[in-house]
């Protein structure tokens, strides 16, 4: 039987004050069983996540948000009526955003008269976050192996306005980098350099589900993964993470994936944008005669392929045909947002009122 918590967090869920997924609610609960006997408020789950090490969502007035946009207040409440912006209760009943719904917003749309100054969270989002001290601290605590620190520098970085291609490019890969050069000059051994690899795949996890929930239903599909021998987690799981924060609906077919599955992924999931990541060599006279074919049925159903990693050198892209290629995640996010524009583009005035 369901726990009077568990009745209470639904309802908050059901009724949009709660932006988080089931998971987190079993890891929530006992931080917070027999503290209060009174019904339970949004403000006591969320203090009950803070202590679990879950970053606490950040909460704009709709005012702020209309004037660092610069927009009137009536268009904000136009784009909550319509969906676009969601909305939320607070304890006391006010109506607020979420920083992260805004900012995703200021990503997707073009606004002349943008001033971030205006936002409570200003500094993060105009780059107080700074990514090279934030890839230290993250490397420093994955070199510990300390999991809730790891959680917390990815999941804080993201509501505080870092976009989901910098954390990739510029926090996660450099500090998973040297972890990896660390193990190769024997200052750590494997297992430390593996225990890493899954501290960062576990909070990239937990924060995709965030992400999923949040998405607009009527996303694009994009597919992608990893050739056959190339068993790297972590680049299709950020590639995953930055085309779902882009506004795409994603399938991860995984590391090393046979071309076949590829193909097959073509003609049962009919997707828009086919990715593959290079994070291993691959041998080019068996790779290219079967990823030709691939690319052609591609190109023949209208499907966009990007191609990047770390181990994409210059004489194998050469001689590949692609639509995409990008060193980056950053050029990646880049690509799939000018190839599909949010189909509910925000409109400025007064909501529509019927007579």
């Amino acid at each position: 039987m369901e726990s009077r918590f568990g009745r209470e967090w639904n309802r908050l869920y059901k009724q949009g004050f709660l932006k988080v997924p089931g998971f987190f609610k079993r890891a929530v609960e006992p931080a917070v069983a027999g503290r209060y006997t009174h019904r339970w408020s949004v403000r006591i789950v969320h203090e009950a996540m803070a202590s679990t090490g879950m970053p606490k969502p950040q909460y704009i007035s709709t005012a702020h948000v209309a004037r660092a946009l610069g927009v009137g207040v009536s268009t904000i409440k136009r784009w909550v009526d319509e969906g676009i912006l969601p909305a939320h209760k607070t304890a006391g009943g006010h109506r607020k955003l979420l920083l992260t719904d805004v900012l995703r917003l200021i990503r997707e749309g073009d606004f002349p008269r943008l001033d971030l100054g205006e936002l409570q969270f200003a500094a993060e989002a105009r780059g107080g976050v700074n990514p090279d001290r934030l890839s230290q601290r993250l490397l420093t605590a994955l070199e510990r192996g300390d999991g809730p620190a790891v959680r917390s520098l990815i999941h804080g970085a993201y509501q505080s306005g870092v976009a989901m291609e910098t954390l990739a490019d510029f926090v996660i890969a450099p500090a998973m980098n040297q972890l990896g050069h660390e193990w190769e000059t024997g200052r750590i051994e494997v297992l430390h350099e593996h225990r890493g690899t899954q501290l960062c795949a576990s909070a990239l996890y937990e924060l995709k589900a965030v992400l999923e929930v949040q998405a607009d239903p009527d996303r694009p599909l994009a597919v992608g993964g990893s050739p056959e021998q190339d068993h790297y987690i972590l680049a299709n799981l950020s590639a995953e993470m930055v085309l779902l924060d882009v506004g795409w609906r994603v399938i991860g077919l995984g590391p090393h994936t046979p071309i076949l599955s590829f193909r097959q992924a073509l003609t049962e999931l009919r997707p828009r944008l086919l990715w593959i990541s290079f994070s291993q060599t691959v041998d080019p006279g068996r790779f290219l005669p079967e990823y030709r074919e691939l690319y052609q049925e591609a190109e023949r159903a209208g499907v966009a392929v990007a191609i990047g990693g770390r181990a994409m050198i210059d004489s194998l892209r050469s001689v590949m045909p692609y639509t995409c290629y990008g060193d980056g995640l950053r050029h990646l996010a880049a690509f799939a947002r000018s190839y599909h524009h949010p189909t509910r583009r925000p409109r400025r005035g007064r909501p529509f009122r019927s007579p």
